[in-house]
């Protein structure tokens, strides 16, 4: 029986070739992108959508995020319903990726030790998607 998980679908308004390269520049792992001219879908749509993302996903061990800049009628709406929380292996890399994503953002809440020791810290990257950044200490 396989274990269930949640993988985070982020929508970008264009931009998601530029946003995805950031997460990965932050996060590492493997990148790929389908551009839209590579699905059935292209024939159907005007050659200046062409280059649209269809689909794109960011992998490195349990980490899969993805992406799109298909947009339904509604279009992109942010909000502060969704949340990418990461946990981190090690003290360095908590602290390495939280100063690459709040690069161009917000950092609300700097890294700090919680209750237990473990860092913890929040922010709102470029791209206006906030993230939850755990480590916690082995003890």
């Amino acid at each position: 029986m396989q274990q269930t998980k949640i993988h985070a679908y982020l929508s970008f308004n264009g931009n998601c070739r530029e946003a995805m390269s950031f997460y990965r520049d932050c996060l590492g792992g493997k990148l790929t992108f389908q551009p839209l001219r590579e699905s059935p879908l292209a024939e159907k749509l005007p050659p200046a959508m062409q280059e649209t993302i269809l689909h794109s996903i960011l992998v490195k061990d349990g980490l899969v995020l993805m992406g799109t800049d298909l947009l339904g009628e509604e279009g992109l709406k942010k909000g502060n319903t969704v949340s990418l929380m990461l946990h981190c292996g090690s003290e360095e890399e908590i602290r390495d990726c939280y100063r690459k994503l709040a690069e161009g953002g917000r950092a609300r809440h700097p890294l700090h030790p919680g209750f237990s020791g473990d860092l913890f810290g929040d922010l709102t990257d470029k791209y206006g998607n906030q993230w939850l950044l755990h480590f916690t200490k082995q003890k």
